[in-house]
């Protein structure tokens, strides 16, 4: 009979019998076993330790026969919550529940006075504000779960060494001390190649503080010194604070001559990290993902329409980034009960937030930018930034596509090669 029956038929029978099999008196477990032996066919010894296992473990999926299933634990959030809930996710940019439960209360306020959310229109209610900012951020995870969705398209590394200059320049590690103040800025290049390196292809770039988390990003026609030499030089104009060091790769788009001078002029310190040591530029390296990479996409750049909408969007991005969007800084260690090493972290805040802090800005600047950040739209930014990445897609998206395909040697034979025809 046991060797007709499946599996999982054994394991619920085994499961139906633990219980017994293990109260029972020594005299009597004999009974029960033999009646697990009988019905499942197994050998004493086997039936008698997964006896042992059925009782000691919980019901599992094969095992579980009679089992009532677990009533669900009532919402502690209404419905209407929820629903708000993910269009202040969405209008946030897609952010975490650590980072979105930091700025909620600000990103209500911004919706709030822009009238994007208005009491007793669209589930919104004073109530409804109220469980938004009580929610920890393991409920707003929780409850976001199934609204997220990850692009599964990859990229291309394009850094060419530059190795003209790279033993007169300082070398900047990952432990390295931290800077105590602003305007340390890490740099990198992001190419919009698409599936394919061939040709001449639009570069990203991006440059973050180190102590605030302060991003400036920029789009330039290639990497000749030309294009990244001007896009450091807008940089030193737009960002509210003056640069005083940079760090970048060992790309030769960076380790050239003119750009060693004209960072020598200005007074700022260059530095660079070590060859193929991602860790010595973690936050730059971790930027060009969740701002490059998220927003600009994987997809081919390559015109001067294409770059003009990308410093479009790249401006809308640095608002949300800078002014919306908060970040959590390694401030130390600690370690586990187990004795295991555990990196700590500060309280997530926004790079502005941080700006203030470290009181580098004149009385002035700190009023300007206040206002400017208390004269965002989180909704209208939103839709602006959707907006152009439609733009992009229905410029790049077939190109791209086209390039991916082409990649991709043929599996046919080719049936005409090496046969003649004759011409008329």
């Amino acid at each position: 009979m046991g060797s007709e029956l499946s599996m999982a038929t054994r394991a619920e029978i085994t499961t139906k019998y633990a219980k017994a099999y293990k109260k029972a008196a020594k005299k009597t477990k004999g009974a029960v076993l033999d009646e697990v032996v009988a019905v499942t066919g197994w050998s004493r010894d086997n039936a008698r330790r997964r006896l042992r296992q059925a009782a000691n473990q919980p019901p599992g999926r094969g095992r579980n026969v009679a089992t009532r299933p677990r009533k669900p634990r009532a919402r502690k959030y209404s419905y209407d919550a929820v629903k708000v809930l993910q269009r202040v996710w969405a209008i946030s940019g897609g952010q975490c529940g650590k980072y979105l439960h930091a700025t909620m209360r600000i990103l209500l306020d911004l919706l709030e006075a822009h009238n994007e959310f208005v009491y007793g229109q669209d589930r919104y209610t004073k109530a409804v504000r109220k469980e938004l900012l009580a929610m920890s951020p393991a409920t707003i995870d929780r409850y976001l779960q199934p609204a997220r969705a990850k692009d599964a398209i990859g990229g291309h590394s394009t850094t060419k060494p530059g190795t003209l200059l790279r033993s007169a320049i300082t070398i900047r590690r990952a432990g390295d001390e931290v800077e105590d103040e602003p305007g340390f800025f890490e740099g990198d290049t992001v190419a919009h190649c698409g599936p394919v390196e061939s040709g001449e292809f639009a570069r990203t770039l991006n440059l973050t503080d180190f102590h605030t988390g302060w991003t400036y990003t920029r789009t330039v026609r290639n990497n000749s010194h030309t294009h990244i030499l001007a896009g450091l030089k807008t940089a030193t104009r737009e960002i509210p604070f003056q640069i005083t060091g940079l760090d970048f790769d060992n790309g030769s788009e960076f380790l050239n001559q003119y750009v060693i001078e004209w960072a020598g002029s200005r007074g700022i310190y260059f530095t660079r990290s070590r060859p193929y040591k991602k860790n010595d530029q973690a936050t730059i390296e971790s930027k060009n993902n969740h701002v490059v990479r998220r927003y600009g996409f994987y997809y081919r750049y390559d015109t001067e329409l294409e770059r003009r909408a990308l410093n479009r969007l790249w401006r809308l991005v640095n608002d949300r980034v800078n002014y919306l969007m908060p970040t959590s800084k390694p401030i130390g260690y600690s370690s586990t009960k187990t004795g295991r090493r555990k990196r700590l972290y500060d309280t997530p805040r926004t790079p502005f937030d941080r700006l203030l802090d470290a009181s580098v800005l004149s009385p002035q600047q700190v009023e300007e930018l206040t206002a400017y950040r208390e004269g965002l739209n989180p909704a209208k930014i939103a839709t602006e930034i959707a907006s152009i990445q439609d733009r992009l897609l229905v410029l790049s998206r077939e190109k791209t596509e086209q390039l991916y395909l082409a990649s991709f040697p043929t599996a046919l034979p080719d049936v005409r090669r090496g046969i003649r025809v004759k011409t008329a």
